[in-house]
């Protein structure tokens, strides 16, 4: 036997390790039971691995990213394995990873029911118990076609070895340049259990999957394509420790609890009618005066800020598109067009840019205007695909609270410095305080401008998010083809990430719209543009603040910021003379004269989140006072009139949550 010099990396530290041959990662690792596979010369390996003369190698932790995608993807083949244990005829389709879990595709004679969920999960913790051994295996391409001869879509994904796409997970079987089949092996005997085609790695055996749990099932097409058959999928979860698994679960029926779709109807918020179609929001009233709200404080706040408001139209004709570039690269995005005219295509426009461009080019600009702050409140309409349409967050029909701004490139710097602590300060006044901001830079198959132009451009914007002192994460490719941009990422009252605001610096539509300015010289100079969107749009914000407050909006926000509750009808007129002072100071209150007794009605706007109740009997009458009950149920008795007025008004200006 000779000896094989290995180098362990762990973080920065390194150690040099003389064994032997045939030693496996397994073997360097022995005793590190949170240790799921190795990373050798930056290849993910399973533990059985034979380390090679020279090799780095790096212990693989179940609790990093790619432990839990291990972890996962070893749950989903077991998962496969008890449904053809109990569904001999299913035929596999693919099985990856997903974020906090895992799904499996199957083709089966019918869907899946609760009850099927139910077993396949109890003959899933029968195999783990087995500690059924993950054997892998190299196979030639005509070898694996007569073992899987029955599998009809792993015969597919033989034929898109080596090109296989993440997008549909594909690559988690044939994504190197070998194929490879992993065997479910006895763990007594070393009799083949069961078999799936697979780029791995995977765990040592079944019994290191500590916690799962099922979820749902659902339609799904082959590899997303709607010209493909429709599978049946099931989504699971698996995490390193039942306590683990149990938190995710708390969270994720807190997270049901403050779903936008189920708070939007409980509260009588907004709907989307079949009849007007998916992706397709109406505010009812309650959420019309939320959104109203948010859009008369953001127009104050605009103002304040020095932008100017514009107006333009839901449709136009094809030509502007061709000429920003967007019927190149975002045609699959935009509702098919409208022959108008005699011919003539016209969209609904996925986006404002284009005719904010239109309005600075209406006349001769000087340098002296600049910067110049386009603002509006513009309604856009793109193609989602039915399968992600999602409540509000995810529409085919939104409002955006849009701007363009037009500067000199000396004005760059500065401008992007005050949009973005603008669009930082805007965000806090709505309650939410937990951010990062991401970077997004050039996609290089899908950009229009010089590799020069888009360099400036990024660097700029890296040192202006810098200025900001939050962490700033990189999203290589993920920027829009005309130019880089910062994301503001927040997180909510659960701990969630959403995208809210991006601010993208461009170079490229001030070129293809020939905008110019006088500059001081007399010369024609072409502005810089910065697009920005901070609410994104105003229906997804609506949503996340819906979530993040479950409901109970803060009371400046809030459709009603409080209801009268008489004890008895001698109380009501008192409590209607108490609401029609609250509104001559803006204020949204109502009064509940309806025939309901008090603790009903009590209930009643409890379940609708009122901010205030203000209730009042004999002795509040007597005194000229009321007495004010609070979300959590406390109250507060024996409250001067005046002083109610002042204490629920106060909250309101200093937008506070009660």
């Amino acid at each position: 036997m000779s000896d094989v010099r290995v180098i362990i990396q762990r973080d920065s530290e390194r150690e040099e390790r003389v064994v032997t041959t045939g030693t496996t990662a397994a073997d360097l690792f022995a005793g590190e039971r949170t240790v799921v596979a190795a990373r050798v010369a930056g290849e993910l390996k399973d533990l059985a691995y034979a380390i090679k003369d020279g090799e780095t190698v790096e212990p693989v932790e179940v609790s990093s990213e790619d432990g839990l995608n291990i972890l996962r993807h070893s749950t989903a083949h077991v998962m496969a394995q008890a449904v053809q244990e109990l569904f001999p005829e299913a035929k596999l389709g693919i099985g990856p990873p997903v974020k906090d879990g895992f799904y499996y595709d199957f083709d089966v004679e019918r869907p899946f029911t609760p009850d099927d969920l139910k077993a396949i999960e109890k003959k899933m913790q029968e195999i783990q118990k087995r500690g059924q051994r993950f054997s892998r295996r190299v196979v030639s391409d005509e070898a694996a076609r007569e073992e899987l001869a029955d599998e009809p879509y792993k015969l597919e994904l033989i034929g898109i070895k080596g090109s296989a796409s993440s997008d549909d997970g594909a690559d988690v079987e044939v994504g190197g340049g070998e194929l490879t089949i992993y065997d479910n092996l006895d763990a007594k005997t070393g009799e083949l259990c069961w078999k799936d085609l697979c780029r791995g790695p995977h765990l040592p055996t079944t019994r290191n999957i500590p916690a799962f749990k099922l979820m749902r099932n659902a339609a799904a097409y082959w590899r997303g394509s709607e010209k493909n058959p429709m599978l049946q999928r099931i989504y699971g979860t698996a995490w390193p420790s039942k306590d683990e698994l149990k938190a995710h679960l708390d969270f994720l029926a807190e997270a049901e609890k403050r779903d936008h779709r189920r708070l939007g109807t409980e509260l009588d918020l907004f709907s989307v009618p079949d009849q007007i179609g998916s992706g397709l929001a109406v505010f009812h009233p309650r959420g019309g005066i939320i959104r109203r709200v948010m859009e008369d404080y953001s127009r104050r706040r605009h103002e304040e800020e020095g932008y100017e408001f514009v107006y333009t139209p839901h449709a136009t004709k094809g030509r502007l598109f061709e000429t920003s570039g967007h019927l190149d690269w975002y045609a699959d995005g935009m509702y098919p067009p409208m022959q108008l005219d005699e011919g003539v295509d016209y969209y609904l426009k996925p986006m404002n840019c284009p005719m904010h461009n239109l309005i600075f080019d209406a006349r001769g600009r000087s340098y002296r205007e600049l910067p110049l702050r386009l603002f509006e409140f513009g309604t856009v309409y793109r193609y989602e695909k039915s399968g992600v349409v999602h409540g509000l967050t995810r529409a085919r029909g939104f409002t955006q609270d849009d701007a363009h701004i037009y500067c000199t490139k000396e004005q760059m710097a500065e401008e992007l410095d005050k949009t973005l602590t603008f669009v930082l300060n805007l965000l806090r006044d709505y309650g939410l305080n937990d951010f990062y901001l991401e970077l997004s830079t050039k996609d290089p198959e899908k950009f229009v401008g010089s590799d020069e132009i888009w360099e400036e451009a990024t660097e700029t914007l890296r040192q202006v998010a810098e200025k900001q002192g939050l962490p700033l994460t990189p999203d290589p490719g993920g920027a829009a083809f005309y130019g880089p941009k910062i994301s503001v990422q927040a997180k909510d009252a659960i701990g969630r990430t959403w995208q809210m605001s991006t601010v993208q610096l461009d170079f490229n539509l001030p070129e293809r719209f020939n905008l110019e300015y006088t500059a001081p010289d007399g010369s024609r100079q072409r502005p810089v543009m910065i697009h920005r969107a901070l609410f994104g749009s105003i229906e997804r914000f609506f949503a996340v603040l819906l979530e993040h407050y479950a409901g109970a909006m803060p009371p400046w926000l809030a459709p009603v910021q409080a209801v009268g509750i008489p004890i008895g009808d001698a109380h009501v007129e008192y409590l209607q003379e108490f609401a029609a002072e609250a509104k001559k100071k803006g204020l949204r209150i109502e009064v509940d004269a309806s025939s309901d007794r008090m603790q009903k009605k009590i209930r009643n706007h409890q379940k609708l989140k009122v901010p205030f109740m203000v209730i009042v009997g004999d002795d509040d009458m007597s005194a000229g006072t009321v007495s004010f009950r609070y979300r959590d149920g406390s109250q507060e008795n024996g409250i001067p009139r005046d002083e109610a007025l002042a204490k629920i008004a106060d909250v309101v200006e200093r937008r506070v949550q009660v």
